[in-house]
């Protein structure tokens, strides 16, 4: 199945469950359908990678190549997604998410046009969790009833429930480094395994393979191309973060520098750093109100102490850890090409 065929099933697969919704939520109020609009909103937009790399687990264990039901399965991995995503601007106070306003903020925006008294910036919030948890119950809801048969979907059952634990924790541990106020290459590495490089390809391809009965060498094989690629596109998403396109990225340049984040890019500059370049850092990182002078300041401490190139060394030497695994690995030819294209696809998105 090429790409933009698979893209395309899973959109539309991920609108027919969201507008099965629309009634049940509809019949309680009217009042409900902002929520559906947020959440219709978000979902156009993504690269739909996590469905994909269940897809290509499940075909590279032997999964076949038209089952819609797979499909379905794999399409409610971007309901998840959504969940962590909203959930994840809340906590972190982003405006935009995906070249738009943040669901929080949209909801603050709704409270603030209707003149409503109160908080309208916690009415956003609020609103924005709670779209977020139901999400994150439509996700299992979708996955059930995916039409796969029972023991299937347990297999499956079994990484899913692993991966939204995973994920969680991961977004804890990076609450706590921003909250510590430094991060060694080490905690950072720590984050970007189980905030991001599991969850968005490692377990997806385990869950997909899962789901078609795969051997333990299969499971082990897509571990060792999976984790390292997960890793180089997590590295390759914090240096988007500071030097991105705001076009390509949805989000204002140097969006990551006022949000303070600890990524293996800001470690990697502090290790290098000199006393006046860390107490820059240390002064300009997590500014809110840090202006495009300030970024720019920030962007040159990283490229000046070699804390850009270190963040590329890695990527190439995980995304070629990957390339290895993958041509080595006992699945089908097929699986291996397409495996191969989504791991330049994760890495060379360009600044």
């Amino acid at each position: 199945m090429s790409t933009s065929r698979l893209r395309k099933e899973v959109d539309e697969a991920l609108l027919a469950f969201v507008d099965r919704q629309r009634a049940p939520l509809l019949t309680i109020s009217d009042d409900l359908a902002p929520l559906l609009s947020a959440l219709e909103a978000l979902l156009s937009g993504g690269k739909r990678l996590r469905p994909a790399f269940c897809y290509w687990g499940w075909r590279a264990a032997g999964g076949d190549e038209d089952d819609q039901a797979v499909v379905r399965a794999a399409a409610s991995l971007e309901l998840l997604q959504a969940s962590a995503l909203i959930h994840d601007d809340v906590m972190d106070s982003s405006d935009t998410r995906r070249g738009q306003p943040s669901v929080h903020r949209r909801f603050e925006a709704l409270h603030g046009a209707q003149a409503w008294p109160g908080d309208a910036e916690g009415y956003g919030a609020g609103a924005a969790i709670l779209l977020g948890d139901l999400c994150l119950a439509w996700s299992g809801e979708m996955f059930e009833t995916c039409g796969l048969d029972g023991d299937r979907r347990r297999r499956g059952r079994e990484v899913y429930d692993l991966m939204r634990t995973e994920v969680m924790c991961g977004q804890y541990l990076d609450m706590l480094e921003s909250a510590r106020g430094e991060a060694s290459v080490a905690t950072a590495l720590r984050v970007v395994e189980y905030k991001s490089a599991k969850y968005t390809i490692e377990r997806p391809l385990h869950m997909g393979a899962a789901l078609a009965g795969a051997r333990p060498d299969v499971i082990a094989a897509l571990a060792g191309y999976g984790l390292p690629l997960g890793i180089a596109f997590q590295l390759r998403d914090d240096v988007l973060g500071v030097f991105g396109d705001p076009g390509e990225t949805g989000k204002p340049a140097g969006d990551d520098l006022r949000e303070g984040k600890r990524t293996v890019l800001i470690a990697l500059t502090v290790e290098r750093a000199s006393a006046a370049q860390a107490a820059a850092l240390r002064r300009r990182l997590g500014d809110a109100g840090l202006d495009r002078p300030g970024v720019d300041e920030l962007r040159t401490i990283i490229e000046e102490t070699g804390g850009l190139a270190a963040c590329e060394a890695m990527i190439e030497r995980y995304l070629g850890e990957a390339e290895r695994a993958v041509r080595s690995a006992p699945i089908a030819a097929e699986a291996r090409h397409a495996l191969a294209g989504l791991a330049v696809a994760a890495t060379a998105r360009s600044t």
